[in-house]
């Protein structure tokens, strides 16, 4: 048994064994347990003894420290796992609030804007794969690693396989992609 091994508390085994049994990525275990020492540091006591206002006075440091809405709101995944999995005490996850994200309005193209940009790439296979993702909402990696077999041309459909939280999906597929599709499979 290394020193790393032997230096995790029964508590913090509990709660890597019940992100693992849920299947929880590494990065998000790895953030769960930190965020859960981070909150224990900060009080000076064991999480297990610590209750909602504990949490509550937390929350409030972590603001007052100017950290982003996404970073509170992941401690706040990571404290309602731990005491509502890993602790079983129901009542408390449900009254630990979440930041309320600011919401910005993405800047959209016309779709003039978008007909130039794509004209401006001069590579088919990188044109194609542009308009892929733009046209079925697709991320950079979803795009890149479609396969052929992935486009359904009788039902309209393109399968992702894999995409965000390893998680398959059905896009639907626009005719005008479809030409767009066609054509690159066709030069290549």
């Amino acid at each position: 048994m290394t020193d790393a091994t032997a230096a995790v508390s029964p508590l913090r085994r509990r709660m890597i064994d019940d992100m693992s049994l849920r299947n929880l990525s590494p990065a998000t275990q790895r953030s769960y347990i930190h965020a859960v020492k981070r909150f224990s540091q900060y009080h000076g006591r064991s999480p297990d003894r610590l209750g909602l206002e504990d949490v509550r006075a937390f929350q409030v440091y972590l603001v007052s420290q100017g950290v982003s809405w996404g970073a509170l709101n992941q401690t706040v995944c990571a404290l309602r796992f731990f005491y509502g999995v890993t602790l079983d005490r129901a009542e408390i996850p449900e009254r630990i609030a979440y930041a309320r994200t600011p919401r910005k309005l993405p800047a959209i193209l016309s779709a003039d804007e978008v007909v130039r940009f794509l004209e401006a790439v001069s590579s088919l296979k990188a044109r194609a794969a542009l308009t892929t993702a733009y046209a079925a909402g697709l991320r950079a990696s979803e795009a890149v690693s479609l396969k052929v077999a992935d486009i359904d041309s009788d039902r309209m459909l393109i399968q992702v396989r894999h995409g965000k939280g390893a998680k398959d999906r059905a896009v639907m597929l626009s005719p005008q992609l479809l030409g767009v599709l066609r054509t690159y499979v066709s030069v290549r």
